[in-house]
Order: structure tokens, then C-alpha cells, then sequence
């Protein structure tokens, strides 16, 4: 019981830090601060929930129970006394907050690695029919070879109607893909898995595709110029978040526990996987209106150009760390 108390003293410094932003925006309101206050606050908050579930599960001393009982109350009521849609935080979570993370994150850098690795491996691999003959067949299927190939061998151009029904398919099944990436991927290696299968198979149908003579090969080209920036790096990020709540939710607490841990990281990765489904939603559009078009070939690969720009802005420059201004450092 004794190491309990002592492992729940060690908590005080967040109980300090919690009372002292509790202090700081309560005369401004939480609304009015920046959105890494918000995020530090929510987060003193939970492991504030947790210490009090913990301390009350031990019967430790009443005045411990009591205080946490309303430094929890306080961070509650401050949270989530306004149901006022908050811009100015929304905006510096999704400008700030979430680029800063996803750029730092060791978990989502690994997966880019292995996802967009095995991807361009499979698609060097397909395409080089001589060299490793049968290898697309073999990972893809003769089933969604023909499907591919006839799916493609189709003209440019559809009414609006089909247009909107193709996009709403779309964002059905490419979120479902980013999903199940996501999902499987606090279970770490059944995650792992899912993004590598991903990567090999899209990676084969590229690389099929892309060889002289297949039916429908130059339209699958042109077909997916427009959207694919979005939607592979969606992927790639989806698996990324699903593995960080797997590896510093289950395996890495950082003394929660693993309940805890889980929603800790849980609410920590909502920002990140938000972003996420703005790229399969933005993805989904380009490849409802965009790249079904007649649109000449140069428009697409523009297209290409600037939401790969776009991306590479987000991910690198609000994502890189400001210096600290004290120590000159990063």
C-alpha cells in the first residue's frame, strides 16, 4: 500500500501543472487559448481521472480522494462547460497540434517507410515481367487482373450523376481500406500485416498496369495521376496512428494503466487520424469528378503536382519544430 501512495505522490507535479492552467484560463475561458494548452490540459485531466479511480480503488487517504475529487471536477467543468464549436482551437489543432505530431511521430515515420517502401518494391517488381515473371499474378489473382484490366479498358467521361454515386463509392471504400489499417493497428503486428498487404497489392497493380500492352494500362495511368497522393499517404497515415496507440498504449504506459494508456493516446491520435480522412475525402472527389474525366492529361498531372506540394507543405513546414527561442534549439 505504501509503494501505492508513493507512486500516487509522484503525481503531484501534474496535479500542480493541471491547477495552474486551470488558473490560467479561467479568467480568459478554455476557448480562448491555444490549442497545445487545450491538448495538455485534456491530457493532465485524464491522468488526473486516473490517479482519483486509482487512490479510490486503494483506499488511500480521504484528503488525497477529496482533492483529486475536485481538481477533476475543475478540469471537467472547464472543458466542457461551453458546447460552443471552438474555431480558434479546432484551427490550431489541425495547423499546429496535428502536423507537429504526425512530423515527430516515430510510430507514423516507420510505417511511411515500410508502406510507401513495399509499395514501390511491388511495383518495380510487377512491372518487370521478365525478371520476375508471374509475380503480379501471383500476388493479385487472374480474378482482379481481369478486373482491373476491364474496369480500365473503359472511355474517359460520365454524367455528373455517376460522377457523385462514383465519389460516394469511393469514400466508402478507400475509408474502409484506411480503417482497417487503423483499426488492426493497436494490435501491432495484425496491423502490421494489413498495412503490408495493402502495400504489396496496390503496389502489384501499379506495377501490372503500368506494363506495355495490358489492356487499359495508358487509362489506369491517367486514372490514378490525380488522386494517388492523397489516398496512399492516407493509408500510410491511418496504419501510422493505429500502430502509436498499439505501441504507447499497450506497451509503453508511461505508469497508467493500460485502460488508461489506451485512452489517453486514444483521444491524443484524434487530431492525426481527422487529418487522415480529410485526405481519403479529398482523395474520393479527385477520384469521383477529376480523374474520371475527359480533363486533358496536363490538368491531372498538375493536380499531382500541387496536392503532392500541398502535402509535403503540411507534413514538413507546419510540421517542422519552431526553435526554442530561450536555448536556440529545436
Amino acid at each position: 500500500m505504501s509503494y501505492l501512495a508513493e507512486t500516487i505522490n509522484k503525481r503531484r507535479a501534474d496535479w500542480d501543472r493541471l491547477e495552474q492552467l486551470l488558473g490560467e484560463v479561467a479568467g480568459m475561458g478554455v476557448s480562448k487559448r491555444t490549442g497545445a494548452v487545450v491538448v495538455e490540459l485534456s491530457e493532465l485531466y485524464r491522468r488526473a481521472c486516473a490517479d482519483l479511480a486509482m487512490a479510490e480503488q486503494y483506499q488511500l487517504s480521504p484528503s488525497m480522494i477529496d482533492y483529486l475529487h475536485a481538481l477533476v471536477g475543475r478540469a471537467h467543468n472547464t472543458l466542457y462547460g461551453s458546447r460552443r464549436f471552438q474555431y480558434r482551437r479546432w484551427m490550431e489543432l489541425a495547423f499546429h497540434y496535428a502536423p507537429r505530431e504526425i512530423y515527430r511521430d516515430s510510430c507514423i515515420q516507420i510505417v511511411g517507410l515500410l508502406f510507401f517502401g513495399l509499395f514501390s518494391l511491388s511495383a518495380f517488381l510487377g512491372y518487370n515481367e521478365d525478371r520476375f515473371p508471374m509475380y503480379a499474378e501471383k500476388v493479385l489473382g487472374a480474378d482482379q487482373i481481369q478486373d482491373l484490366e476491364q474496369w480500365h479498358e473503359r472511355d474517359f467521361g460520365r454524367d455528373v450523376g455517376q460522377d457523385m454515386a462514383m465519389a460516394a463509392f469511393y469514400i466508402q471504400h478507400n475509408t474502409g481500406i484506411g480503417f482497417q489499417c487503423f483499426a488492426w493497428g493497436p494490435l501491432i503486428l495484425p496491423g502490421l500485416f494489413v498495412t503490408v498487404f495493402n502495400a504489396v497489392s496496390l503496389g502489384a497493380c501499379f506495377g501490372y498496369m503500368a506494363r506495355g500492352g495490358v489492356d487499359g494500362g495508358d487509362n489506369f495511368l491517367e486514372f490514378v495521376t490525380a488522386h494517388g497522393a492523397f489516398e496512399l499517404t492516407a493509408i500510410a497515415l491511418s496504419a501510422g496512428v493505429g500502430l502509436r496507440i498499439g505501441i504507447r498504449g499497450w506497451l509503453f504506459t508511461g505508469g497508467l494503466t493500460r485502460t488508461a494508456s489506451l485512452q489517453l493516446e486514444g483521444r491524443r491520435s484524434i487530431p492525426i487520424i481527422s487529418v487522415a480522412a480529410v485526405l481519403f475525402f479529398l482523395a474520393a472527389l479527385t477520384e469521383g469528378f477529376i480523374s474520371p474525366s475527359t480533363l486533358p492529361y496536363g490538368f491531372k498531372a498538375l493536380w499531382l503536382i500541387l496536392s503532392s506540394s500541398l502535402l509535403m507543405f503540411y507534413f514538413v513546414v507546419l510540421g517542422y519544430p519552431e526553435p526554442n527561442v530561450a536555448t536556440g534549439q529545436d
